[in-house]
């Protein structure tokens, strides 16, 4: 795993942050999550996201061992992504923080909206 900011987390929790902080990240992860995808398939799972932050999300989150990025040879080239083990486990961490926003935040969405 590729630490961007040695010796200055203050917790787990703080190092955690620094992997799957990004308005995507964890969208990403929850679509792989399902299956591996190529680039076009995440993308149009995540509309909303550009290319370019996309390919950005994706190399951090490869940098730090929880997507794996599989490349094909193959005329034209096939790249695929997937969770590594790592990717597995912090998706099985984060289940419980999407419980939370179904039973508590989208139902007060919906009294406001």
């Amino acid at each position: 795993m590729v630490v961007r900011r040695p010796g200055s987390y203050v917790c787990g929790l703080d190092a955690a942050m620094d992997v799957v902080g990004g308005k995507w990240k964890v969208l990403i992860l929850w679509a792989l999550a399902e299956r591996s995808c190529r680039f076009g398939e995440l993308r149009r799972l995540l509309p909303g996201v550009s290319e370019k932050v996309l390919a950005a999300q994706l190399r951090e989150l490869e940098g730090d061992g929880v997507v794996v990025r599989e490349v094909y040879d193959e005329v034209p080239p096939r790249v695929v992504y997937s969770l590594t083990e790592a990717g597995v486990l912090l998706n099985g961490a984060l289940a419980p923080l999407g419980v939370w926003g179904k039973e508590f935040v989208l139902p007060r969405l919906r009294e406001v909206g």
